[in-house]
């Protein structure tokens, strides 16, 4: 998952960083080295506090402790604490997926449709 953060408003809004999360690891890019230094600390490997329901037991109220590491972690502190030590505007960036089900793929046989899956898994993305 990866999430850009966004100087300006409107149209004039630009990407000056951004976050990158895989398999536990965060990874954070920017060309200004404040900018990149912010958000290094906003991801630093704490634990952060949300007040969203989604994570809460049922019956209670208040804010919910996530540990970091994990991808909900990861989402926390993007849309929390990142954006209100940067000042920026977090803008989560959709991911490729490979493989899935293909309904317009109908008429290949299941043995062509695992074969087509499997060569594109194999894949590499550059980017």
């Amino acid at each position: 998952m990866q999430v850009d953060f966004l100087r300006g408003e409107g149209e004039g809004r630009t990407v000056v960083g951004s976050a990158r999360y895989d398999s536990g690891e965060v990874t954070v890019t920017a060309e200004e080295d404040e900018v990149r230094t912010r958000l290094i600390r906003a991801f630093r490997r704490t634990p952060v506090a949300i007040d969203d329901a989604s994570y809460r037991s049922l019956g209670t109220t208040g804010a919910v402790v996530l540990q970091p590491g994990d991808l909900e972690w990861f989402r926390a502190v993007a849309l929390t604490r990142a954006m209100a030590e940067t000042n920026l505007t977090a803008r989560f960036v959709p991911g490729i997926e490979r493989g899935g089900y293909d309904p317009a793929a109908g008429y290949r046989t299941f043995e062509e449709q695992i074969e087509r899956l499997d060569s594109r898994a194999g894949a590499t993305v550059e980017g």
